[in-house]
């Protein structure tokens, strides 16, 4: 397996998980391996800027609830709404009943389906509502919601692109990046994401939210996993759809568990 430069998996990582200006130079599955690798470094400069926008707010004279709409809109406005997309379609492929080739047919139409709007709605809400509830708290506790839950998305992704995890298409970018990262680099990756935020959780705010960062961002990709696993077992593999739906998961995940307590 040769080493792809860094600069390249970074620049496939901001070029296709983000609308950051930065062209991706090459469009391979080695490069999609450096980049799956990246990705929670994509969701460490998306929470942040999520957070620097509900941070704003509040000096401009805003509540919380207004901090949390505008934290959870960034995200979705720098993806141009491709995750929410894609969990919209996955919940329609899912909530069909239909055999894997009709529900991987519903899952392209343009239009979205009745499951994909409920499914919007709800998750939209319980990222608004956790995330007021970690304003709430302070917020710098909102800030920090913030930057987890993206970097505990993207993380979702490198691990659901580790080796063994097929494809339910030939083509798009699931097909791209499906199982290119190694078992191990994604388990590695995993393990140093969840350390450094934890760390960061107990530098900022102390012990106890040490261990409920930690947690948080496990129950994330617990959640996530059982998703995967159900969708690859709906359309035998995954879509670039299930990768969107798989991040929004993770992301609301980590919010609600970071809101109690």
């Amino acid at each position: 397996m040769s080493r792809i430069p860094p600069l390249d998996g970074l620049r496939f990582a901001f070029g296709t998980l983000s609308v950051l200006p930065v062209r991706v130079t090459r469009w391979d599955r080695e490069a999609a391996r450096g980049g799956l690798l990246c990705a929670p470094l994509v969701g460490l400069v998306i929470g942040a800027l999520a957070a620097a926008a509900g941070l704003l707010l509040p000096a401009l004279g805003a509540g919380t609830l207004l901090a949390a709409v505008a934290t959870a809109a960034v995200p979705a406005v720098l993806t141009r709404g491709l995750h929410l997309d894609g969990l919209a379609d996955t919940a329609d492929g899912l909530g069909s009943g239909k055999p894997a080739e009709d529900a991987l047919r519903i899952m392209k139409q343009s239009d979205i389906g009745p499951f994909g709007v409920l499914t919007l709605v709800f998750m939209l809400l319980a990222q608004v509502a956790a995330l007021a509830q970690a304003y709430g708290g302070s917020w710098a506790r909102g800030a920090f919601a913030a930057v987890v839950s993206a970097v505990a998305a993207r993380l979702a992704l490198t691990l659901a692109a580790r080796a063994g995890v097929p494809a339910a298409r030939p083509e798009g970018l699931g097909a791209a990046v499906a199982g290119v990262v190694p078992v191990p680099a994604a388990l590695g990756t995993a393990v140093l994401a969840v350390t450094l935020t934890a760390a960061a959780g107990g530098a900022f705010f102390g012990p106890y939210d040490m261990v409920r960062t930690a947690v948080a961002v496990v129950a994330a990709l617990a959640v996530a996993e059982l998703l995967l696993r159900h969708c690859t077992r709906r359309f035998g593999g995954v879509t670039g759809d299930v990768f969107g739906g798989l991040a929004e998961t993770a992301a609301t995940a980590a919010l609600v568990v970071l809101s109690l307590g």
